[in-house]
């Protein structure tokens, strides 16, 4: 049951397909106390026994509260006297509150032990989100082709379906581990934690989560990762923040894609910078081109503070 993005009953448990270079190696994982996701250790944490392997590999979803409830009465239309008006009985919304605590509440469970296990690792985690065709898949290409050279890599792939955003990760010399939801639009975390189980050891280098293009339900789900990257083209307009505001609030850097092209659109950037900080007046913002490259290096910098923020010591 998920009422952040209502997923039906019956959605099967998330596929985890792994590279044929990227076995599981006997790893074994220390636990801890993460201490670098400074931004969104988020509202959502709470303490709790841990799940079984079997438990965190499912995708917990049953039916949307209203789909049993709904029903068709007979509405006067313009187009027919065979219309029909889609009604949802009320729910109670103590009862949906419940049912959402629930859910945040195991997922985030297993988001603390992921983080645990990225620190042991000392792996810097990055969780990309974007709607669908704003380039994640084009920009973790690039920069992963390009930091390879100077540190371990690794990619778990979100899509409902294909493999396609792995094979393209893997073909530039990088592991990638692809989790297909099915009708699922999101990655939870204990698809992540499967799914890092079967990378190459990281130790010292980053992984990048690339979530289901979706700009609404992964705001809500902690993977264990240090911070959300989210992804905004420019082909997409100016007011996508203010649309999907809890995204934005939850992400500490907005990458602004496909610069190259805005002196083909009619794109402001100021305006969409404003927009981006009326909603979260904390987040960073930096403007590439994955097809040119521009603005890379930028990004690289950004990277290696947030490594240097990691592994700086806590102040007593």
């Amino acid at each position: 049951m998920c009422t952040i993005c209502g997923c039906s009953e019956g959605m099967p448990s998330a596929e985890v397909i792994q590279a044929h270079d990227a076995r599981d190696q006997g790893r074994h994982h220390a636990h801890g106390q993460d201490d670098c996701d400074r931004h969104h250790a988020h509202r959502h944490r709470d303490q709790g026994q841990p799940h079984s392997r079997d438990a965190r590999r499912r995708h917990d979803h049953d039916h949307h509260p209203f789909h049993h409830q709904a029903h068709r009465e007979r509405a006067p239309s313009s187009c027919g006297a065979g219309s029909a008006t889609l009604k949802l009985a009320p729910m109670n919304s103590e009862r949906l509150v419940q049912i959402e605590r629930d859910i945040l509440g195991k997922n985030n469970r297993i988001a603390a032990d992921n983080r645990a296990r990225f620190v042991a690792d000392n792996v810097l985690v990055f969780n990309l989100v974007s709607s669908p065709g704003a380039g994640k898949t084009s920009l973790l290409v690039r920069a992963a082709s390009e930091l390879k050279r100077s540190r371990p890599i690794g990619v778990i792939e979100g899509d409902q379906q294909t493999s396609n955003d792995a094979e393209r990760i893997r073909s530039a010399g990088v592991p990638a581990i692809q989790v297909n939801t099915g009708k699922g639009c999101h990655l939870d975390a204990a698809m992540i934690g499967e799914a890092y189980r079967r990378l190459p050891l990281l130790t010292r280098g980053i992984l990048f989560i690339e979530n289901v293009g979706n700009l609404v339900c992964p705001a809500a789900f902690d993977l264990g990762e240090a911070c959300k990257i989210v992804v905004l083209s420019t082909t997409e307009g100016e007011d996508k923040p203010l649309k999907y505001p809890d995204m934005f609030a939850a992400s500490s850097l907005m990458l602004i894609n496909k610069i190259d092209l805005t002196s083909l659109l009619a794109f402001d950037l100021p305006k969409t910078v404003e927009y981006a900080r009326r909603v979260n007046p904390k987040v960073e913002v930096l403007t590439v081109s994955a097809r040119t490259g521009e603005g890379f290096g930028a990004l690289y910098a950004w990277i290696d503070r947030q490594g240097r923020i990691k592994d700086a010591p806590e102040r007593t």
